[in-house]
């Protein structure tokens, strides 16, 4: 276990450096950051001075390196416009896309698994069909068109939750809703069809022989023996609920990472945009490492050393 772990951590330092330095060289491809920080009248002259004052007029390696050997201290800069530590702006937003991430996933989970086990018990009847139907719906519908509709139904027209802001538990509901119907049908579907899978295997028929009943037979064997999939479609899509609300946050006007983000890119505010790209990056990484640890507690067989 030890070994697993420290290969995977060796793995993850490399794929966040080359994330950063990707993110890093896209960012100076978007435009000169100067542009936005002088007025429109400012000189040649003016433009020169302020480009030397950030360091924007060294090469790209070497401004990389430089913020490289920084960020290794937990120095990512100062924004350019609010002229405060980046990591602190990210770190005052994170909890909020934090919150709204795991109330998602935790949505997604508590209705999209037992669908799918549902759907997998009564095989080819109208609820399996009907399950399958809103599956596919909830993957096909755009997040942020669903957003608007139930800022529409539920804020407008019926008045019950509130539509923008973080005001407490409340003003959480229609966010983490809009961002949880895709994820809840995937789980959905791969719960169905794992659970198919290993509904029609041998020691499951054993079992019934036995006289076990259903539903000690779905979650002692066959819920169990589908969980790896499952565990690893979540956990990789926390991650991305994390990371991809950004428009969920701007259509609820939602104070979290997103909204910081997206404002920081539009306004060329590399400091920012980088730290809070290495926190959703390693915070991606901390929950696959989570991911594989699970691993050997649902399923010792694959534990490293084991034939």
């Amino acid at each position: 276990m030890p070994s697993l772990i420290a290969r995977r951590l060796v793995q993850a330092l490399l794929a966040l450096v080359a994330v950063l330095l990707v993110v890093f060289v896209c960012l100076l491809a978007t435009g000169d950051a100067v542009e936005m920080l002088v007025p429109p009248d400012a000189t040649e002259l003016g433009k020169t001075k302020s480009r030397h004052a950030y360091g924007l007029d060294r090469p790209v390696l070497y401004q990389f390196g430089a913020f490289a050997w920084r960020a290794v201290r937990g120095d990512f800069g100062r924004s350019f416009f609010s002229d405060r530590p980046a990591l602190t702006l990210v770190f005052e937003r994170l909890p909020a896309s934090v919150e709204l991430a795991v109330a998602s996933t935790l949505i997604a989970i508590v209705v999209g698994v037992p669908l799918g086990i549902v759907a997998a018990v009564k095989r080819a009847t109208v609820v399996d069909q009907l399950v399958i139907g809103v599956a596919l719906l909830g993957q096909s519908v755009a997040s942020f068109w669903l957003a608007l509709m139930l800022i529409l139904w539920f804020g407008v027209m019926l008045q019950w939750l509130p539509v923008s802001g973080r005001f407490g538990w409340a003003s959480l509901v229609l966010p983490s809703v809009a961002l949880s119907v895709w994820l809840l049908a995937l789980l959905a579907r791969l719960t169905r069809s794992e659970m198919l899978e290993v509904l029609g295997q041998d020691f499951i028929r054993t079992a019934r022989a036995k006289g076990l009943g259903t539903t000690a037979l779905l979650a002692r064997h066959a819920l169990r023996n589908a969980l790896i999939p499952l565990v690893t479609v979540t956990g990789v899509s926390l991650g991305w609920q994390l990371g991809g609300a950004v428009v969920i946050e701007a259509v609820f006007a939602w104070p979290g990472l997103g909204t910081i983000l997206l404002e920081a890119v539009l306004r060329r505010d590399y400091p920012v945009v980088l730290a809070g790209v290495a926190v959703l990056s390693t915070v991606f990484v901390v929950i696959n490492l989570a991911v594989d640890v699970l691993y050997v507690y649902i399923d010792p067989r694959i534990r490293p050393g084991r034939a």
